[in-house]
Formats: structure tokens, sequence, C-alpha cells
């Protein structure tokens, strides 16, 4: 048996990631897709979207998806749309939550469609999603859910898969893979995005200790995010901010830092170490994934019951009453997405509040290269957006302490697990200066073998006579 695997994504970025794993045996050919995601940041990223798979995906027996952010899964409806007719596996939570995160990703599409041609303001004509809510519906009967730790075989035993928990999001996992040969098996682990250890809401990153290869991600591979206090930190931005009379506007992600900011707000102000100030989730596919969390109490560490709810918390979910919100002033907190600043309400709040020095921009995710959040961290004077450049005269902030992602150190100490070093390992989803780093910290200082940093569209053969 001769086993390649093909970079189709996060390689030198940190979306779109699409690993493509082929089993070929004679005349035989399977075809694995670990994760499915869409490109995102750079234009240049972003339209290879568009640009036709190295391989057919009517020829892709299985997908695999470690969790459901967009970037891991966001292809999904344009593989189907393809010819894709496999199944796709995925955690229990992951399938709720796709359905949730794709079809928003597709109504997205065609709204900032529709607004572009009615405004003329797109390079296209017309400009087109790049695919629909009706795509959709055509992924979801194909997915199949596993639990975690729950083998699963195919292809004749040829190839059995495994979640463990990755403790990134509500669902994500790390996928381990055995490959069997005539004589010979290998250990596969595709880490996923990886969670923070000690977080409040989900459970710690799992263990591993053996692979023959490793594919690791390398998000904040040259950097340390865990803050000291991110409490205190938190209280800290929302006290300032309010303390100017005017709103604290945040940017967080749908799915899991809206949550863990909710579970925040809510112990801060029963320690009473937060103004009673309404609080606003304008999100609603925050608040769609937010119910989802008492459905899985065994996957997060918050119990049963409404999680999240607090005196003072509204819930947004009409498009009305979040263009209200907008005229409102005085103290307040709204919650938005999305948590780069690329697409959702959260556009239609920077609209209106970043021209005011009074009010306060909070951005409390990773920023990817050439994303609106990543231009405004930097200290962007003026963003572009409906067309039209909008001055930024509010005050920006940033706290890296509430990303889902491993820092370098809690990389390191889910990579320390090992017992032995792989044979291979590939530094993946991370930008070049942080899979570099994190692939030199491997090679110099732990010692490990082979450690490299793919090129997109790299293909690796792994074994062969297997």
């Amino acid at each position: 048996m001769k086993v390649s695997l093909q970079f189709l994504g996060a390689a030198h970025c940190v979306t779109g990631s699409k690993y493509l794993l082929t089993l070929a045996r004679g005349r035989q050919r399977q075809q694995v897709l670990i994760d499915c995601g869409l490109f995102q940041g750079l234009k240049e990223l972003r339209l290879r979207n568009r640009e036709p798979l190295p391989v057919q995906p009517a020829e892709i027996d299985v997908v695999v998806l470690t969790h459901a952010h967009i970037d891991h899964c966001g292809y999904l409806p344009k593989l189907v749309r393809d010819g894709f007719q496999g199944r796709i596996f995925c955690t229990e939570p992951t399938v709720d939550l796709l359905s949730i995160m794709l079809l928003d990703s597709a109504k997205l599409q065609e709204e900032e469609a529709a607004f572009a041609n009615a405004k003329g303001f797109s390079h296209h004509h017309p400009a087109t999603p790049l695919y629909t809510q009706a795509d959709v519906l055509r992924v979801l009967p194909l997915v199949e859910s596993v639990a975690y730790d729950a083998p699963v075989s195919l292809f004749a035993d040829a190839l059995t898969f495994c979640f463990r928990d990755a403790g990134h999001i509500l669902g994500s996992a790390i996928a381990e893979l055995t490959v069997q040969g005539a004589e010979q098996r290998k250990q596969l682990v595709f880490s996923g995005d990886l969670g923070r250890y000690a977080s409040p809401v989900l459970h710690d990153p799992t263990a591993i200790t053996a692979a023959d290869v490793l594919l690791v991600e390398s998000t904040y591979g040259d950097r340390v995010t865990r803050s000291q206090d991110p409490e205190a930190e938190l209280v800290g931005v929302v006290h300032e901010a309010l303390a100017r009379g005017g709103m604290l506007v945040v940017a967080a992600f749908a799915v899991g830092r809206t949550q863990t900011l909710l579970y925040y707000l809510k112990k801060l102000r029963q320690e009473g170490r937060l103004l009673l100030v309404p609080v606003y989730v304008d999100s609603p596919m925050g608040i769609r994934v937010s119910d989802l969390y008492p459905r899985h109490p065994g996957a997060h560490r918050l119990g049963h019951g409404n999680v999240f709810d607090f005196s003072g918390l509204r819930f947004v979910t009409e498009a009305s009453e979040s263009k209200q919100l907008n005229e409102k002033k005085g103290a307040a907190i709204i919650i938005s997405a999305s948590g780069m600043c690329t697409g959702g309400r959260i556009i239609h709040h920077l609209y209106h509040h970043l021209p005011r020095p009074e009010d306060t921009l909070l951005l409390i995710g990773y920023q990817a290269e050439g994303t609106r959040g990543r231009d405004l961290q930097d200290g962007a004077t003026t963003v572009k957006m409906f067309g039209e450049l909008v001055p930024v005269r509010c005050q920006v902030r940033h706290l890296d302490g509430f990303s889902a992602h491993a820092d370098r150190q809690e990389l390191l100490r889910w990579l320390g697990n090992f017992t032995v070093a792989p044979k291979c390992t590939f530094v993946v989803h991370g930008e070049p200066a942080a899979a570099q780093a994190l692939a030199h910290t491997l090679r110099e200082k732990s010692g490990w073998p082979n450690v490299v940093v793919p090129d997109y569209l790299e293909t690796h053969v792994l074994f062969e006579g297997l």
C-alpha cells in the first residue's frame, strides 16, 4: 500500500484547512479529506475558494471533520455541489453546529452578493455567492455523528479513525487515524485546532502519546497569549470603556468566544466586579450556538440548564432591534459577530460606532491577515465597508487571553505528551513566522526529526509497501 498526503489548505496560513489522504493498493484507491475549510482573509487566499480542487470531489470517499469553524468546514457545500457524494464524519456537537454555521455562511454570502449588486461596487458582474443555502441542505444528509473515543473502521478495516476532545470549541476533535497494511500498521494524528488548558468552559485537549505522522496547528506557534488574569483584564477594558460614557462593542466569534465571554460576564457580575449595564448579544448564530450547550453537557464543564443567562442580558434576534441598537447612547455592551469583522451584524455596528470617540471596540480573538479585524488591531485610521471609507475614532482594544487556540507554551505542553517523537511532523495552520518558529523549536530544542512546514498543494508520500 502507498499512502500519500496533499496539503490543500492551511499551509503557510491559518485558514482553508484541507488535507487529502490517499491510500493506493494496486488498482484500488481510497481518498479521505481531513477537514474541508474555506480560505479567509487575504484576497489571494479567498480567491482559492473559487479555484477547482486538484482532485475531483466525486473521487473523494470520506470527509473527516475536526470541528465546525468555517475555516475547517465551510467548503463542504461547494464540495458537494461539485460532485462529492460520500460520508462526512464528525462529533455529535459538530453535527448540530454544522447546520447553523453553514446556513449562516451561505446566507451571508447571498446577502453580500445581493448588496454588492444593488450598490454596484462588486468587481464581478453580477456578484455571486460561492454557494447558497440550497447547497447547504444537500450537505446535511451526508453527515454522520461519532462519539469521542469510538473507533470507526473504513475500507475493509484498511483505515480506522477515532476522535479525541481537542478543547477548542464545542465538539472539536483531534483525529487519530490508523492505516492497516498487509504487515504494518501506522498511526496518523491530525491535531485540528487545539484548545487551552484550564479553560473554565471546555475540557483540556486530550493527551496523545504516539504517532508515526503528526499534523499540528501553529496559530500561536510564536507567541504566548495566556493572560495571568483574564478576568482582571476584561474588567479593566469594560470599566475604561463605560467610563468614557459610550458603548463597548465586542467582536466575538459566534462559536466559542461568545459563550466564553458570557461565562465571564455572568461570573464577574455575580461577584459584583462589573457595573449592571445592559448586555446585548446581537448574533443570531451566537444565540443558537449558546442554546446547544445544555444539549451536550458532556462536551463542556458548565453542566446542565441555562448556563449563560443573567440579569440584564438580552438576546437580539430581529434585524429591526439590531438596527435600533445603533441609535442608543450611553453605557452598554454589544456582543456581535463575526470575530474578525468580516461579515455579519458586527459590520453595521462598526459602521456606526467606529466614528464615535466615546465608544470602544474590543477584539478578543485571532485576527487573520487581510481581515478588517486585523487592520483595526494594527491601528488602521479608516476601514472600508459598504463601499466607503469609515473613519476610526473610537478606542480599539485587543485581548489575546480569550483566544480559543493554544498558545506557544500550551502547544509545546501538548506536544510534550509524545513519549517518542513522530517520524514526521507537519506544522500547519499558522502564518509563516508562527509555523517556522514552532518547527524550529521542535527541531532544535526538542530534537524531533523530519519537521516540515509544507507548501500549498505540496504532496508527501508517507509510506510505501505498507
